[in-house]
């Protein structure tokens, strides 16, 4: 299971969303490498905010036309946000992957602090500075 926390900051002009700061808790049952835990927990909200705030396979009526990494926006390390990571270390239970446990929760964390920063709900992804400006 894994808790997570997004502060943002959004330009109410321009409905750019900036993140500060992401904080996750994660429960693993036993945690048999504390640092492999916190780096794949990291890693999978880091891939999440890219998805969440560019990412985007464009087409038109013929094709797609994102067809190299080129030209596809992706989360670059300049507007990487601090991430703290805790592990809940619990030794006198099962040891439990943590592949995937961060992308559902860092994307939805990010919906709803941006919610509470301006008041715009985000049903769409990519988070386009436009769904951000406050209605």
């Amino acid at each position: 299971m894994t808790a997570i926390v997004v502060d943002v900051d959004v330009d109410l002009k321009t409905g750019e969303v900036s993140i500060e700061k992401v904080t996750a808790a994660v429960d693993a049952g036993q945690a048999i490498n504390t640092d492999g835990v916190a780096n794949q927990v990291e890693g999978g909200i880091i891939q999440s905010l890219s998805w969440a705030l560019m990412e985007e396979v464009t087409y038109n009526e013929d094709a797609i036309t994102s067809l190299d990494w080129t030209g596809y926006p992706i989360l670059k390390l300049d507007n990487t946000p601090t991430v703290d990571i805790y592990v809940i270390n619990r030794p006198d239970q099962a040891p439990l992957g943590v592949g995937e446990v961060s992308q559902g929760p860092a994307s939805a964390a990010l919906a709803n602090a941006v919610f509470d920063a301006c008041g715009a709900r985000i049903r769409e992804l990519p988070l386009r500075p436009e769904k951000s400006k406050p209605q």
